[in-house]
Order: C-alpha cells, then sequence, then structure tokens
C-alpha cells in the first residue's frame, strides 16, 4: 500500500504523514509542486528521524504521477475527500492500492477526482468542513491495516 500527497501545502502535515508511512511500511509518493521546500525543517521535526525510513517518490505533476502509475501497473487510486460517495470502513483494501490526499488548503481538482477509482469520505457531524489532512489520512490507514495485516493475536493463533 502507499501513500499519496497530492501538492502537499503544510510541512507539518507532510511530516506527520511521513511518519505515519513510515510506522506502517508504506510508501509514500509526493506530487508536485508543495507549498514549501521538501527539505523544510518544520517537515522534519513533524516526521522526526522517522523520514529517513520512508521510501519517497517524487512526482513534478500530477500527469508526471499518473504516467509512472500506467507503468508501475499499481492498484487502485483511492482519493480521501469531503466529497466522497463511499464510506471509508465500506471499502474492502488491497495491498496494491494507494491512498490519495490532497492540498490542506483546497483538496484536488476535478481532473484528479474524475481520474480516482474510488472517493472515501470520513463521516463528521453535520455542519463541520474537514478533518486535517493527516488525521483523515491516519484514520483511513489505520482501517486498512486492520483488514491487511493480521494483529498479533491473530498471528498466535495461525496454526
Amino acid at each position: 500500500m502507499r501513500l499519496a500527497l497530492y501538492q502537499p501545502d503544510i510541512p507539518q502535515n507532510a511530516g506527520a504523514m511521513l511518519r505515519l508511512a513510515a510506522c506502517f511500511g508504506l510508501g509514500v509518493d509526493i506530487i508536485l509542486p508543495t507549498g514549501f521546500v521538501l527539505d523544510d525543517k518544520r517537515m522534519r521535526r513533524a516526521g522526526m528521524d522517522y523520514i529517513d525510513l520512508v521510501t519517497i517518490a517524487r512526482h513534478a505533476s500530477w500527469s508526471a504521477y499518473r504516467e509512472a502509475r500506467r507503468h508501475a501497473e499499481e492498484g487502485r487510486l483511492i482519493l480521501l475527500t469531503t466529497q466522497g460517495d463511499t464510506n471509508y470502513t465500506d471499502i474492502t483494501f488491497g495491498d496494491e492500492d494507494t491512498l490519495l490526499v490532497g492540498r490542506e488548503s483546497g483538496g484536488v481538482p476535478l481532473a484528479v477526482h474524475e481520474a480516482v477509482d474510488a472517493r472515501l469520505v470520513i463521516p463528521m457531524q453535520p455542519g463541520l468542513r474537514s478533518l486535517n489532512v493527516a488525521m483523515a489520512a491516519a484514520i483511513v490507514v489505520g482501517e486498512a491495516m486492520r483488514q491487511l495485516r493480521p494483529t498479533t493475536s491473530d498471528r498466535r493463533a495461525a496454526p
């Protein structure tokens, strides 16, 4: 499984998502441009020493990212969005899926919405706009890992 960041613009959130990816063994795609220099000290502070444990692929643009995906034959591209049509708990995740998050300041453009295989939403209280993008990524990655990786007690029970 991979985590893709579409033009992130807050370095602390990007750092937190890189740390999340390191902890769960996910590769990360960063789709440029970013709203900060990628070696920003705020991103490094949020990601701590975990950033060096993540395999990161940088893509010059959305079209460059799409081209790279075509050659990699990866699984589904799944967008986390407030405009989603599927609850994140109502999907079965696969090992080859990529979870895509948008910019903190504006999500993703319509062309990206139209290019993905699924659009997931995290239900919230009525009238609230959205979760922090790093929090949303953590919630959905947690559910994906629950589905894909057995717990310690499940491993002990296996013959």
